[in-house]
C-alpha cells in the first residue's frame, strides 16, 4: 500500500441525475491523480454518453476488474455489459438497477481488499428499491453487506462543523420512539471516537441537541430531555467523554454556538442537516463513520432539475474524495502506535470515587463556567 496512491471507490450512482458529471468534472482537474487513483464503478457507455452531452474535457482507461486499475489515470470498471438507457434527469427503474449493481460491486471488491476507500454518487431511495435492496439509503446497505456488526453513524461535514444524527431515514412520526437513552449513548460514543480517530481531534467536545423546542421547556413541551437526554450525557460524562447539553436546536445555530464545538449530535434527520446545508451549501460531506470501511458522498441528491444541463457544482463531491483520503491517512496513522503500544511503566491505585473524579476532565468544568459567564453577559 506505500508502493502506490490511495485506490478510490467511485459508485456512479443513478445514471439520470448529476452523478457522472461531478464525477468528470472532479478528475478534470489533473492534479486530483496526484492525490489518488479513482476506480469508477459504473458503465462506459453511460460515461461517454454524459461526457459528450456536457462536453467535458476526461478521459478514462476501461478496465475489467479493480486488479487492473493503474495509477495516474481515471479507471473505469465495467460494472455491467448490458447497455442502460439514459434519460438525463428523470428517475426511472433501470437507473435504479444500474445504481445497485455498480453499488453491488464495489461491496463485493471491498470484502476482496481490492480499494482502500469508497465515495458514492447520489442514488434515487426510491428506485433502487427491490428484492435485494430495501433499505432506507446508502447507509443502511453499507451497514448491512460490510459492516461486520458494527453500527453506522450518518456523520454531515465540513472544516467548520460535523453533525452526527442519532435517528436517520425515519418519518416523524417514529423519531420520538427511537430516541432512546441508549441509542444516544450509543451514537454520541461512535462519534467521540470517530472525532479522536478519524479527524485526529484529541478531546472533543460534544454537543447534544434536544428533541422538543426550547428543550421541552421543564416538561412542558415534552419529557424526553429530562428524561432521556440529560441521563444519556450524565452517563457519558461518567465515561470521560465531553458531551453537554441538551441544546434547543434553534437558538443553538442561530446563535453560532456550535463554532464552540468539535462536533454536534442532533436527534433527526431534518433537525441536523436543514442547518448545515443551509451553512455549507458547497462543500459540505456525508460521512458514514463507525464501519470499517471509509465511505462518503457529496452531500446532495441526484439533483434531476439540473441533470444534463452542465451546470452541477463538483466541489461537494470532490471534497467527498478529499476526506475521504484525510480520513484514511488519519486511521493509518492513529492505528499504527496502537498495534505496538508501549508497555506501562506504573499502576495507579484508585477507589472508586478518584476515579470518577478523574473521568471528568478539568477542561469541562472550565468551559462550563466559560458558557455560564458568556449566557450572564
Amino acid at each position: 500500500m506505500e508502493d502506490r496512491l490511495i485506490r478510490v471507490a467511485i459508485t456512479h450512482g443513478d445514471t439520470n441525475g448529476v452523478g457522472y458529471e461531478v464525477i468528470l468534472k472532479t478528475f478534470e482537474e489533473p492534479g486530483m491523480l496526484e492525490l489518488c487513483t479513482p476506480i469508477i464503478y459504473g458503465s462506459p457507455k453511460a460515461a461517454a454518453y454524459h461526457r459528450k452531452a456536457l462536453n467535458i474535457e476526461s478521459n478514462f482507461s476501461i478496465i475489467s476488474n479493480a486488479e487492473e486499475a493503474q495509477d495516474g489515470r481515471v479507471n473505469m470498471l465495467t460494472t455491467f455489459d448490458e447497455e442502460v438507457k439514459i434519460d438525463m434527469g428523470q428517475p426511472s427503474i433501470e437507473a435504479g438497477e444500474a445504481a445497485l449493481k455498480a453499488l453491488d460491486r464495489a461491496m463485493t471488491d471491498y470484502r476482496a481488499g481490492l480499494y482502500d476507500v469508497l465515495v458514492t454518487a447520489p442514488i434515487n431511495k426510491n428506485t433502487i428499491q427491490n428484492e435485494m435492496f430495501s433499505f432506507p439509503g446508502h447507509t443502511e446497505y453499507i451497514e448491512h453487506c460490510i459492516g461486520d456488526g458494527k453500527k453506522a453513524l450518518m456523520i454531515l461535514m465540513n472544516g467548520n462543523l460535523r453533525v452526527a444524527l442519532v435517528t436517520t431515514h425515519l418519518p416523524i412520526k417514529d423519531v420520538a420512539k427511537a430516541v432512546t437513552k441508549e441509542a444516544v449513548i450509543e451514537k454520541t460514543r461512535i462519534f467521540h471516537e470517530t472525532l479522536k480517530r478519524d479527524l485526529r481531534i484529541d478531546n472533543p467536545r460534544i454537543a447534544v441537541l434536544a428533541l422538543n423546542p426550547h428543550a421541552g421547556d421543564n416538561g412542558l413541551l415534552g419529557t424526553e430531555e429530562q428524561e432521556v437526554i440529560a441521563p444519556a450525557i450524565e452517563e457519558l460524562e461518567a465515561e470521560g467523554i465531553q458531551a453537554f447539553g441538551p441544546y434547543p436546536a434553534d437558538g443553538f445555530f442561530g446563535s453560532g454556538a456550535y463554532n464552540r464545538f468539535d462536533g454536534v449530535v442532533a436527534m433527526y434527520h431534518d433537525q441536523g442537516l436543514a442547518p448545515f446545508k443551509a451553512l455549507a451549501v458547497e462543500d459540505g460531506v456525508n460521512y458514514t463513520a463507525g464501519l470499517p470501511v471509509i465511505r462518503t458522498s457529496p452531500d446532495h441528491g441526484t439533483a434531476y432539475d439540473i441533470a444534463g444541463k452542465g451546470v452541477a457544482d463538483e466541489n461537494s463531491f470532490r471534497q467527498a474524495v478529499y476526506t475521504a483520503i484525510d480520513i484514511f491517512r488519519n486511521r493509518k496513522n492513529h492505528d499504527e502506535p496502537m498495534a505496538n503500544p508501549l508497555p506501562k511503566l506504573y499502576h495507579e491505585k484508585r477507589d472508586d470515587s478518584e476515579k470518577t473524579r478523574f473521568a471528568i476532565p478539568k477542561a469541562r468544568e472550565q468551559f462550563k463556567r466559560e458558557e455560564k459567564q458568556q449566557k450572564e453577559e
